[in-house]
């Protein structure tokens, strides 16, 4: 089962401010006029060194001391309220599962994605309340694909809507140009023979692989409108946009900016050697 932690952290953020809100407009009001009427009809038991103090204490605590539930929300509240902020419509950290953008991004990859660069959403319900950018040719996304549309993906944006996509032999061509690729290196990789290259998509070139001992899914598409068509930067091991279709805007997530950690698994050690911008 896959936990919505967006819609968790909503209904924390909201339940702990709400139950802070209306406890600081309707219950402390009460509780201080309890203390007060206490106080006024045995001013003796709040004399520091009574011996009612005690009794006097007690009585508080039953019936003008602040419930726990209070005590945790108003002590909670603030630090939810900035992770939510933070992580709803500023930056937001991902951990690469899969190879599918190998060679620019590996498996324990710890990534930031910009959730502000493509407009504004409100969380859970995914609506752009402000537009800022669009997204571009070449850039790497996070998104909710269609065919799972509760996990997050993280594709190159390849076709923009109105594009004409097309893969043919291993070359990818849009709007009938081919994409400028160069071949870097070919390496054997058990049986495979991975051939690594520098394509410019945009403004940005970036790497690339393909695996020469597997044939290509020719293909050719026109991107609708309000959506794109994703592609992992591993050609051959990469399941996107030529499986489960395009992706429809309301589905963006953010724009995958830097790496900031590496981190193979529990038991290894962290490293920070690959940190830096993601092209």
């Amino acid at each position: 089962m896959t936990i919505d932690f967006p819609l968790v952290l909503v209904v924390l953020v909201f339940g702990s401010g709400g139950i802070w809100l209306f406890d600081t407009l309707f219950m402390a009001p009460r509780r201080r006029r309890t203390r007060q009427a206490l106080q006024v009809a045995h001013p003796q038991w709040s004399d520091e060194g009574s011996k009612d103090a005690a009794a006097y204490e007690a009585k508080v605590r039953t019936t003008a001391s602040e419930p726990v539930l209070v005590e945790y929300s108003r002590s909670f509240f603030p630090v939810l309220f900035v992770v939510f902020v933070l992580r709803s419509f500023l930056v937001e950290p991902f951990q690469i599962p899969s190879s599918s953008m190998v060679p620019t991004l590996e498996v324990g990859d710890y990534i930031l994605v910009n959730k502000f660069t493509y407009g504004i959403r409100l969380p859970v319900v995914r609506t752009k309340v402000m537009n800022i950018n669009e997204p571009r040719r070449g850039d790497v996304m996070v998104f909710f694909p269609p065919h799972m549309n509760d996990t997050y993906y993280i594709k190159r944006v390849i076709g923009l809507p109105g594009d004409t996509v097309s893969y043919r032999n291993k070359r990818l061509f849009v709007n009938g140009e081919p994409v400028p690729t160069e071949s870097l290196t070919v390496v054997p990789d058990g049986q495979a023979r991975v051939e690594v290259g520098l394509e410019i998509l945009g403004d940005q070139p970036h790497l690339m692989q393909d695996d020469q001992t597997r044939p290509g899914r020719d293909f050719s598409l026109v991107v609708e409108p309000g959506h794109y068509f994703m592609m992992g930067d591993n050609r051959d091991n990469s399941s996107d946009s030529r499986v489960w279709g395009l992706v429809p805007e309301r589905d963006i997530v953010g724009k995958a900016f830097a790496i900031w950690m590496h981190w193979d698994s529990l038991f290894s050690i962290p490293s920070f050697s690959r940190a830096g911008t993601i092209k």
